[in-house]
């Protein structure tokens, strides 16, 4: 029963040794998407809020991070 127990274990670490080493050399991973944003981080011209240039709103030449702040137009952040 013992030797069952320590045969699983080392299976299990096997496998977990394995998948980390696979991720490592995958650049997709999900791993390496918390590692950074996709795309530039831009500041909303209204609250000063960092958020990625895709997901920002633009108007009148600046960004904001809604089109609420968008439409009250700059502010002191």
């Amino acid at each position: 029963m013992g030797r069952l127990i320590v045969l699983v274990l080392l299976v299990v670490a096997a496998v977990w040794l394995i998948r980390r080493a696979l991720r490592r050399l995958d650049p997709g991973s999900e791993g390496h998407k918390k590692d950074g944003v996709q795309g530039d981080l831009v500041s909303c011209a209204h609250c000063g809020v960092h958020l990625p240039r895709s997901e920002a709103r633009a108007s009148e030449g600046a960004l904001y991070c809604s089109e609420e702040h968008a439409r009250l137009g700059p502010g002191a952040h």
